[in-house]
């Protein structure tokens, strides 16, 4: 696996502009999108072609019927279910290759039989300055996703020269 090892999960997506715009993320970071049904939108939808403008056949994206489907698929991995209801702050987390980076569907977030799962590791908060509610969904796994990614040292990434 090569840019930054970890998996993205999105828990029934719904909108189509924000799964585009994590396909595109996910051929620039290297990680894997996986998107577990049902879905919100048909995958040829417009708006997520555009969105995701011509990194689609750059990017490794898997569908699954549901949740469980894709727990069967990505398991066994550390999950981190991000949510706005947690005690753990992203930078607290020690990302490694293979964890699975679990996001709720907009504009709820992860349901909470979902973030109870023993097989959730934790649920993990994006810091942000009082008062907000939450991040786009594809905003907030880019973050996540750039943050795996230079704990690695942005493996596989390109070189900047030195300044």
């Amino acid at each position: 696996m090569t840019g930054s090892g970890v998996r993205v999960l999105f828990d029934r997506p719904r909108i189509p502009p924000n799964t585009g715009n994590a396909i595109r993320m996910a051929a620039g970071a290297g990680c894997e999108l996986h998107l577990a049904g049902p879905l919100g939108f048909d995958l040829s939808e417009p708006q997520l072609r555009r969105a995701g403008l011509d990194y689609h056949d750059l990017a490794h994206v898997e569908v699954h019927e549901d949740l469980e489907a894709a727990y069967t698929r990505l398991l066994p991995a550390r999950i981190w279910a991000f949510t706005a209801h947690a005690d753990l702050a992203l930078p607290e987390v020690q990302f490694s290759p293979g964890d699975v980076l679990l996001f709720g569907p907009e504009p709820t977030g992860l349901a909470e039989e979902v973030m109870a799962d023993e097989r959730v590791t934790a649920r993990v908060r994006i810091p942000m300055l009082p008062g907000r509610r939450s991040m786009n969904l594809s905003n907030a796994a880019a973050v996540v996703v750039y943050e795996a990614w230079r704990q690695q040292g942005f493996a596989g990434g390109m070189d900047f020269p030195a300044h």
